[in-house]
């Protein structure tokens, strides 16, 4: 399924693009879960930011969509791609969110690293970043170029509009976030970042523990649904995260009852998780 420049370009920049990975009818059956999904928005639906500049619709691991997307992710062709990626046996699906950005109105989402909430290690993890409309180049995911293989930083609190760096933990095990689009404010490439023009059926895929962070709807992308899904493969591990933040301690806020299982450097494993390769 993947050439090797693929390959080769996911190791060295935590990100791809896929054209055309999904057919029509892949997308609609996708589209229709995410639009439930929406509509009945499970116990991890964000809301710290509603009223802001950054007010965004975001939700994940719905447990009440959880076994549809499960039986979908068994029909859709991302086991067999991501184990051809990663050089994996198996591969596992994680959970899924979903990003509502409508209006022209939600500001840039702020750069971030999925493991700074999320008990994962390992280089085996992939997001699949999915949009159903057309996304401009500009209007799309940013991924800091080679960021997965660096620095694990604090991770943002999500609370503050303001001041997007603001820790998450903030307790000094773990470096604060660089201010990265104040850093592009003033010196455009500051910064190396990945970033890909979208169409529907094409798929971004990013290595989780990457920087990155969603420009802004405008008037030129005034809507934007996105569907993030997320996945695992043998070289996977967890990692316990700081416990100073008590919301998050140790194990972070997804499958808590699963995750109370494994210690620091385990195989990432649990058959809440389904299996597709």
């Amino acid at each position: 399924m993947i050439d090797e420049s693929v390959k080769k370009a996911f190791w060295e920049d935590g990100a791809i693009v896929v054209r055309n990975f999904l057919n029509p009818e892949q997308l609609a059956e996708l589209y229709e879960v995410f639009k439930w999904n929406v509509a009945n928005p499970g116990p991890f639906v964000f809301r710290r930011l509603d009223g802001t500049s950054l007010q965004t619709h975001i939700d994940n691991a719905n447990p009440a969509a959880k076994e549809r997307l499960d039986e979908l992710m068994t029909r859709l062709p991302f086991g067999e791609f991501f184990a051809e990626l990663w050089d994996s046996e198996h591969v596992w699906y994680y959970a899924e969110e979903v990003f509502v950005k409508e209006n022209g109105a939600s500001g840039r989402g702020p750069f971030h690293q999925d493991t700074s909430n999320l008990p994962w290690a390992g280089p085996d993890w992939g997001n699949a970043w999915i949009s159903f409309q057309h996304v401009p180049k500009k209007n799309s995911l940013e991924i800091v170029r080679g960021s997965w293989k660096g620095i694990e930083y604090d991770g943002a609190s999500f609370a503050n509009a303001d001041d997007p760096t603001e820790p998450l933990y903030g307790d000094g095990s773990l470096p604060r976030l660089p201010w990265i689009d104040k850093d592009l404010e003033k010196d455009p490439n500051s910064w190396d970042l990945v970033s890909f023009e979208v169409n529907p059926g094409d798929v971004v895929f990013l290595h989780p523990r990457s920087l990155h962070g969603g420009a802004a709807v405008d008037a030129d992308c005034p809507d934007r649904h996105t569907l993030v899904l997320r996945f695992f493969g043998d070289d996977a591990t967890f990692r316990e995260l700081p416990r100073s933040n008590p919301r998050y301690a140790r194990n972070g806020v997804l499958f808590t009852d699963e995750m109370a299982k494994l210690n620091a450097g385990d195989a990432f494993r649990s058959p809440v998780f389904q299996q597709l390769v």
